[in-house]
């Protein structure tokens, strides 16, 4: 079992920045590959962007890319979404998600995830 925390979210004005964190605790951290998903009401969740076991291989969906930055630190078993320049859009809650793999390929569909954190709202005004 992999648990995940994620926190940071809050309520930010258009073109502000946020950073969030997902902690994972209970299994080898490095061995999952990590992922951010985010679901707006009324919609389906998507991916937002994920990273692979050594953080070396990243992928990013078209709305976020050249705004959103994945990271990871293994050592301190934590994946990072740091977020700019970010639009009302960009409003939905923002999970955190793993899966145990041993290939760079992201994964970018929710039925690949095994694990899943609480998620963290995002709210952005105009």
């Amino acid at each position: 079992q992999v648990q995940l925390v994620e926190s940071g979210g809050g309520l930010v004005q258009a073109g502000d920045s946020l950073r969030l964190s997902c902690a994972a605790s209970g299994r080898t951290f490095s061995n999952y590959m990590m992922a951010w998903f985010r679901q707006a009401p009324g919609k389906e969740r998507e991916f937002v962007s994920g990273i692979s076991r050594s953080g070396g291989t990243t992928d990013y969906s078209d709305p976020v890319k050249g705004r959103f930055t994945v990271s990871r630190d293994n050592a301190k078993n934590m994946v990072y979404l740091q977020m700019s320049s970010l639009k009302p859009e960009d409003t939905a809650v923002y999970y955190c998600a793993a899966v145990r793999r041993l290939y760079a390929l992201v994964a970018v569909t929710t039925s690949e995830y095994d694990y899943w954190g609480q998620g963290t709202q995002v709210t952005v005004s105009s």
